[in-house]
């Protein structure tokens, strides 16, 4: 039986051939960041890194029309905000339903998931409209409020609660004179702390990576997200592809921080919810 699980050299050599072409597009995008414009047309391409990247960061951040410092600080602020709104509706919601009794629960559920089934591009002009009877378009809180919690989130919690958090611990709680908001904040949140990093780990990757609802709604060219500062950079007859490059590797920087500090909490919280179902 420990032979059947013993990886072989043919496994290792795979996962490292697997690993080389994953990260490849990612090393080489920094290789053309640090050169210049010229090296797309070489052949064969260069493979190490020149000495053009802070001239490039330079030619970057003085663009006038990426605005690039702009659209990393809106991304930020956008994505943090998404991701703490979605990890506390979430979670509360998902406690709720997995552990509170109410008139209308399972329907209101089937709702929810329902919403998922949905495509974002059918509902843009739908909410397009409403933000623009809010007064809202070209303005951060129009991105930022459809995105405030998901279906997806408020799934995933329900199902992870049920499987976390002791009916009985409640219980005793509830004997103990504990409030239900005392008892989420207590007791709930701190058993669903591996899902709520997980979900806030994605949630935070796709908020960074979504370019169609900012593209849709933010339409002033000053107040971009770093999506559409990187769109802008590569509009025009003539694109300077060591900025594009530049300007994606700067972008893709705090998703690579996040998943190197992170990781360790998206994998064991994917493989403990695993062990408990």
């Amino acid at each position: 039986m420990s032979k059947l699980w013993r990886a072989s050299p043919l496994t290792y050599g795979a996962l490292i051939v697997a690993g080389a072409l994953s990260l490849f597009p990612i090393y080489w995008m920094f290789v053309v960041a640090s050169r210049s414009s010229d090296v797309m047309g070489q052949l064969p391409p260069p493979m190490t890194p020149g000495g053009n990247l802070g001239a490039n960061i330079a030619r970057l951040f003085a663009n006038t029309d990426a605005y690039f410092l702009t659209g990393l600080i809106n991304s930020a602020i956008v994505a943090v905000t998404v991701t703490v709104s979605v990890v506390f509706f979430s979670s509360l919601a998902g406690f709720a339903f997995a552990k509170l009794r109410f008139r209308g629960s399972n329907a209101l559920l089937m709702l929810i998931i329902a919403t998922m089934m949905i495509p974002t591009q059918l509902g843009i002009i739908p909410l397009y409209m409403l933000m623009t009877k809010l007064n809202l378009n070209d303005r951060l809180p129009a991105v930022i409020m459809p995105a405030l919690v998901t279906g997806f989130g408020v799934f995933m919690m329900r199902q992870y609660a049920r499987q976390a958090v002791s009916t009985e611990l409640i219980e005793a709680a509830r004997m103990d004179g504990c409030g239900t908001a005392r008892i989420y904040w207590n007791v709930v949140l701190p058993a669903l702390r591996p899902a709520a990093g997980v979900l806030g780990l994605l949630t935070f990757m796709t908020t960074w990576n979504d370019f169609l609802w900012p593209y849709a709604v933010l339409n002033d060219p000053e107040n971009p997200t770093v999506q559409l500062s990187l769109r802008a950079l590569s509009d025009g007859y003539y694109q300077d592809m060591s900025q594009v490059f530049t300007g994606t590797a700067i972008a893709t920087l705090p998703l690579l921080l996040v998943f190197v500090l992170f990781g360790r909490q998206i994998i064991g919280g994917i493989m403990e919810g695993a062990v408990k179902s």
